[in-house]
């Protein structure tokens, strides 16, 4: 198997910056960090209330981190319209309400309508490699090639949530999912609620390529720091990939 990368979701290091104001702890620092300890990337969501990231953050992670940036958003003319400008190499397409507390599921790209195409072809038009955030399902997998899209991460929080008992079944519905996307032609990205338990079913998959962690990381590091749960987790992922 090839190796797969790890892209860190840094959006709560500004959740805490944001409960007190002012500029600490930095999302900025905390991604030169994750790139140092192993990372390969860095992935932020810059959502219509600015809970977290907010713009400027995503202005600085494009001009300070030399890295691979993921800008996870909504397919709205406003996103699109801040992604085409400031050109992140990458971009995930998610669902979004505003009352959620985080990302609950993927995007139904069946009933999204034309506006969702628009945005994939202004995406890719700008240069911008373009993945959607869906659930396992063959038809959002068929609906997402055909659509114009590069690449989907398939959603694992409902496997990461489920009780070590009822996992196997929701990695199963993931392998099959994997192996549906690349027979789409599509890269395959996996995330959400990944942690040190249950990483390994989802690295093991020989059809995904790039994982993203974020809240876990986030808040293991409160104990363990953030160099060494990121070296903890890429370790994990290389022990799950046969000890590339």
């Amino acid at each position: 198997m090839n190796t797969i990368l790890l892209s860190i979701n840094v959006d709560h290091v500004a959740t805490l910056r944001n409960a007190r104001g002012g500029q600490f702890p930095d999302p900025v620092a905390a991604a030169h960090l994750c790139l140092e300890a192993g990372a390969e990337g860095i992935t932020i969501h810059l959502r219509e209330d600015r809970r977290h990231i907010r713009d400027r953050d995503v202005e600085r992670m494009k001009a300070e981190v030399p890295t691979k940036l993921n800008l996870e958003m909504a397919a709205t003319e406003e996103m699109v319209a801040i992604a085409t400008r400031l050109r992140p190499e990458a971009c995930c397409l998610v669902p979004e309400k505003r009352q959620e507390l985080t990302t609950e599921g993927g995007l139904d790209i069946l009933r999204a309508g034309p506006d969702l195409a628009e945005a994939v072809k202004r995406l890719n038009g700008a240069g911008i490699r373009t993945s959607i955030f869906i659930e396992a399902d063959p038809a959002q997998i068929e609906a997402a090639a055909r659509i114009g899209a590069n690449c989907v991460e398939l959603h694992t929080g409902t496997y990461a949530d489920a009780a070590p008992a009822d996992r196997p079944a929701h990695l199963a519905r993931l392998a099959r999912g994997a192996a549906a996307v690349e027979a789409a032609g599509l890269l395959c990205h996996a995330g959400h609620g990944l942690d040190y338990d249950c990483i390994g079913g989802i690295a093991a998959l020989p059809q995904v390529s790039e994982v993203s962690i974020g809240h876990f990381l986030i808040s293991q590091s409160v104990f363990e720091g953030l160099p060494s749960a990121v070296r903890r987790m890429r370790s994990l992922i290389d022990q799950a990939r046969g000890g590339i």
